[in-house]
């Protein structure tokens, strides 16, 4: 059930979201008219057209708000899912977005004669190479790495995602600095690849690389399978990458022709795809949240009603179960104090086990109260020295030892994360179980400690540890259970429910209790709490 749950919330992303039929049928519609688009252009890629000079603000505007909105996301995927791919994808958007900012800054007439950052008649080119073959090394290792089982979020700190997404972004902004100064302070050591405005015959070559690039990614994609949604729009992403370098850097002339505006317009085509199902997935994210959240609404109003109507009903059987058994246990003390004379041995043994059944059916009443009240309590946790609340719990129950001795051995606790008042039940009910379970052990000790365990995360393991009756680990599954017992009423006296409390404060409290025995040997419990250090 745990494993299926699991699957069931992953499977609302777009990067584990296997794609449908009809996301199949969407993305291939938009490939053909995109291909239909290309054959009509390719032609007529060496046109030239007018030179547009707002074209290039505006284009590469819209192409980094896209990428930076669509790496945002991607980074917030991948803050849940922990997926090594979803990290280098989004970096991959990233490094588009900040290099598109280079690219402008640089590009001849734009903001300065020559462009700016010192660049050079290369410089712009040789950045639109450095982009459009970086991208698609980022697809290439999304594809290698979707396949790789993320990292499980369970006790791992958020912590760790922030700081693998700034890590990143700065490896990403370093990457694009350093490309930025080789193609603008170190553009003389770059061959040429432009001449003015056209394109050099080394410039085809050049440019032509990140067209491989791109199609190599495409093929990597296409072979891991099976395909998510998000594999399948990046599969559309290289094919609009394709079409757009084809047209703007290896079939047109050069710039301002009509290949080359026909390739941007395909580059923003392609930045989109992406970014649009991202946010149709957020837009029904946000509708099953709302769903989710009605839905928690009104099973909360249920079980609030439900809880008043159990507290209703337990006040009402614990008074009408506690007055018949006073009365009984009246009834015999009376009985007993009255005609005590007149009766035999074996009446008064009889008169003291009806009285000794009523009291304690009356601490089974309050007992089984107090284990109900619990999983409606409310949790106040709070960093709690533990040295200090064992010694108090110990100093308590060390008034009713009736003149017996319990050597208790404290070890340094610390301070952990739990509601003060239900921790002090466990450690009255393991530490009281240790002093009962020890009545025949001389010396009689108690040892209570804490440990770090491997695959604890930054819980502690706390411990309580006696030498006396111990137990048989072959029935240690009916240990927690309410009103179980594994020695006797007659051994040792109890109502069978302190265990069962004690499992479920701990179990509220995220943490988990076990223990170890041995006939004759003693016990040994254990319980983790979060740290509070």
């Amino acid at each position: 059930m745990e494993a299926n749950g699991l699957t069931d919330e992953r499977s609302v992303f777009l990067s584990t979201l296997p794609a449908g039929r009809r996301a199949r049928r969407l993305a291939l519609a938009v490939v053909l008219a995109s291909v239909a688009v290309f054959l009509a252009a390719a032609p007529f890629a060496k046109l030239p057209l007018a030179q547009i000079g707002a074209f290039i603000p505006i284009y590469e505007s819209a192409l980094v708000i896209n990428d930076l909105i669509t790496a945002v996301l991607l980074f917030g995927q991948f803050s849940i899912l922990r997926s090594r791919a979803l990290l280098v994808l989004a970096s991959g958007y990233l490094f588009t977005a900040t290099i598109t900012v280079s690219h402008a800054l640089s590009f001849p007439g734009l903001f300065s004669p020559t462009g700016l950052l010192g660049a050079g008649p290369q410089s712009t080119a040789w950045l639109y190479t450095f982009w459009h073959g970086g991208f698609p090394l980022a697809v290439i290792a999304y594809a290698a790495l979707k396949d790789e089982v993320p990292e499980a979020t369970g006790g791992r700190p958020r912590g760790h995602a922030r700081v693998a997404i700034l890590s990143s972004v700065a490896a990403v902004l370093a990457l694009v600095c350093g490309f930025t100064f080789l193609a603008t302070v170190g553009h003389e050591f770059l061959p040429a690849i432009m001449q003015g405005s056209s394109i050099a015959p080394m410039g085809r070559i050049v440019l032509s690389s990140p067209w491989v690039l791109s199609l190599l990614a495409l093929a990597v994609l296409w072979r891991r399978r099976p395909h998510s949604v998000l594999d399948l729009w990046l599969m559309v992403v290289m094919c609009a990458w394709l079409f757009d370098i084809a047209l703007s850097a290896v079939l047109n002339a050069g710039r301002f022709d009509l290949g080359w505006y026909t390739g941007r317009i395909y580059g923003l085509l392609a930045a989109s795809f992406v970014l649009i199902v991202l946010l149709l997935e957020n837009s029904v994210l946000y509708a099953r949240l709302f769903e989710a959240h009605e839905s928690e609404r009104r099973k909360t109003s249920e079980l609030q009603a439900v809880n008043k109507e159990l507290d209703a009903f337990s006040h009402s059987v614990a008074h009408d179960l506690r007055a018949p058994l006073r009365a009984v246990d009246g009834y015999a003390l009376a009985l007993e104090e009255s005609h005590a004379s007149e009766l035999d041995a074996e009446g008064r043994r009889l008169l003291g086990v009806v009285r000794a059944s009523s009291q304690l059916m009356g601490r089974l009443i309050d007992a089984l109260l107090d284990f109900a009240r619990l999983g409606r309590q409310p949790l106040r946790t709070r960093p709690v020295e533990l040295d200090e609340l064992v010694n108090q719990t110990i100093d308590e129950l060390r008034s009713g030892l009736g003149g017996r001795t319990v050597d208790f051995v404290i070890g340094k606790l610390g301070t952990a994360v739990a509601d003060p008042a239900l921790l002090k039940q466990v450690l009255a009910n393991l530490l009281g179980n240790a002093v009962k379970f020890t009545r025949d052990s001389n010396p009689a000790v108690v040892e209570v400690g804490c440990r770090k365990e491997a695959g604890t995360g930054d819980a502690n393991v706390y411990y309580v540890k006696d030498n006396g009756a111990g137990f048989d680990m072959r029935y240690s599954d009916k240990l927690f259970g309410v009103f179980q017992r594994l020695h006797r009423a007659e051994e040792y006296e109890g109502t069978g429910v302190g265990l069962s409390i004690v499992q479920r404060v701990i179990t509220r409290h995220g943490g988990r209790v076990w223990a170890d025995s041995r006939p004759g040997e003693g016990a040994t419990f254990y319980f983790t709490l979060e740290s509070g250090s």
